[in-house]
């Protein structure tokens, strides 16, 4: 049971979606684009470049070498572009580029056009959002006043011509055709500053028709860290909020191939995904499924297929995940979940919260991921809800999973021969009766409550029954070692001695009234289960014997 509801947390989780920030580089195209008229001097496209980065993006800008030719074709190369947030002196500069390449015809240069850009050494550093108050929906909330990015689009010379500043207007309406960038940098920070950032290697960036006041194509692909594996990823980004860069709109669609689970310990299997996103980058709204089909949990080390269909809210200025939904199905089993994603403090990782609800399931699959034997100890329908966390830590999964719920088995068997001859040698003493048949065979049915933690599996209320006879434990069964130790009652529909014939009835009679239940019908015999999975010990629990309130 503990598995399942792993793959939407890892699947989890599901940090592919950071790669959507990337697409902020929309912020430094600009850089050459940003001419009205052709610049006739390297000092007169830099004082242009860094006029217009600077009010668009509300940012301190630097920029070190620029060379520029303007004929036949204009050519322009700079380096050390540096752009910082006004007033974000706690974080990283938001944009820094090592190299970069312009190109444009002079006649589309002239109606605004910039070819193509090529960026080199791009590293994006995304701090967390300044304003955490703000609504949910990526908006400022109601009666806040205009943010700057619309003042801006609001002054500028479409608009409003009178208005614009000088950087404004030299920069308005400029469209780059084609962006390109390979091997760039991308990290989060984190809001609290005990936790190291979310750092991912974009391989390759192409975006179209870029420009900070409009939505820009894109298209990239990188490697995804934990758990490592490829994506691929397109869709639409902008227009570029400059005052809080988690309120930028942005959709698009993603693949997540050959994502290698073993890196969280205790579990295996390579997984893939697909899905679509839309929203904020404060808030991205995303659906899709997931396909694992060699899924292993290692405490059992039986491989299955695992797949997911999920709805998640993601935060992508923190890396926290709101599941709204995750639908889990796996052999003929499935589960519905909902939970979150979250950082914790102190805590080198995210903590996985789950309610888990499972109406349609059979214990037998539950089984495969738990237990080592080829078969399944038993079969029967189990309906199961429980609450799952998982903390971060480095440790085995089963020794982390912390679980708390009810579960109910019903018209269950048990699969080895021995171990169902001997349920329905009870069930017929326990009514008092010898078996019809040599081949009898009776259901079990199995209701309690249940603690997983620490590795161990913690039973307060155990309720077995079959006919004529019903067992109720309470103990524990330590995972790794498969030991068992449980204290309980029998409980029999027929009173000792009937459980026997001849001689042996007779002589029981002697001993009826120390195992008579309190309402005088049938017996109550005290019971201890112990030893292991594999060879139990279950007897008479003779300290209880003479206790009435056993």
């Amino acid at each position: 049971m503990e598995s399942t509801a792993l793959s939407p947390h890892h699947g989890h989780g599901r940090r592919w979606i950071w790669i959507t920030v990337s697409l902020i580089t929309a912020a430094v195209i600009f850089l050459a684009l940003l001419v009205a008229a052709v610049p006739l001097s390297s000092d007169s496209l830099r004082h242009r470049i860094v006029g217009y980065l600077s009010d668009r993006l509300d940012s301190d800008v630097s920029l070190g070498d620029l060379h520029l030719r303007v004929f036949p074709r204009l050519h322009a190369e700079g380096a050390d572009l540096i752009i910082r947030q006004h007033g974000r002196e706690d974080a990283p500069p938001l944009i820094t580029v090592k190299k970069f390449a312009v190109d444009a015809d002079l006649m589309r240069l002239i109606r605004k056009h910039v070819a193509h850009v090529q960026l080199n050494g791009l590293d994006i550093e995304i701090p967390p959002d300044r304003h955490p108050d703000s609504g949910d929906d990526g908006h400022a909330p109601a009666g806040s006043a205009p943010a700057a990015s619309d003042r801006v689009a609001a002054t500028s010379g479409r608009d409003n011509p009178a208005n614009a500043t000088d950087a404004g207007a030299v920069g308005r309406g400029i469209v780059i055709d084609a962006m390109d960038s390979s091997d760039a940098r991308l990290a989060i920070i984190s809001s609290r500053p005990d936790k190291a950032s979310k750092v991912w290697n974009i391989h390759t960036l192409h975006m179209t028709t870029v420009g900070v006041d409009q939505a820009m194509g894109y298209q990239a692909t990188l490697t995804n860290g934990i758990p490592r594996g490829e994506i691929v990823t397109s869709g639409r980004f902008g227009p570029w909020r400059r005052d809080e860069p988690g309120r930028t709109p942005l959709d698009g669609t993603y693949t997540f191939e050959h994502a290698d689970l073993s890196i969280f310990k205790g579990i295996a299997g390579m997984l893939s995904s697909k899905g679509s996103f839309g929203g904020t980058l404060a808030r991205i709204d995303a659906n899709g499924e997931t396909d694992t089909p060699d899924f292993t949990v290692n405490v059992s080390g039986h491989p299955f297929p695992l797949h997911t269909k999920f709805h998640t809210l993601i935060d992508g200025t923190n890396g926290d995940t709101r599941l709204e939904r995750i639908d889990a199905s796996f052999l003929k089993s499935s589960l519905v979940a909902h939970g979150a994603v979250v950082d914790t403090p102190g805590d080198k990782g995210r903590e996985v919260r789950l309610d888990v609800d499972m109406t349609h399931a059979r214990i037998e699959d539950v089984m495969k991921m738990a237990v080592k034997a080829s078969k399944p100890p038993m079969t029967g329908a189990l309906k199961l809800i429980t609450t799952f966390l998982l903390p971060p830590g480095q440790t085995d999964v089963v020794e982390r999973l912390q679980l708390d719920g009810r579960f109910a088995i019903a018209e269950a068997r048990f699969t080895s021969y021995d171990v169902q001859g001997k349920i329905n040698s009870l069930s017929h003493h326990g009514r008092g009766e010898a078996p019809d048949t040599p081949n009898a065979s009776v259901v079990s049915n199995f209701q309690g409550r249940f603690r997983l933690g620490h590795g161990a599996l913690r039973l307060p209320e155990l309720q077995f029954s079959v006919p004529g006879a019903t067992v109720k434990l309470a103990g524990t069964y330590a995972l790794k070692p498969e030991t068992l130790d449980f204290k309980g009652m029998l409980l029999l529909d027929a009173k000792v001695s009937q459980t026997q014939s001849g001689i042996k009835s007779m002589l029981l009679k002697l001993i009826d009234p120390l195992f008579k239940q309190k309402d005088g019908s049938g017996s109550a015999i005290p019971i201890r289960l112990s030893g292991t999975r594999k060879a139990p010990s279950f007897g008479l629990d003779f300290g209880r014997v003479f206790h009435r309130d056993r």
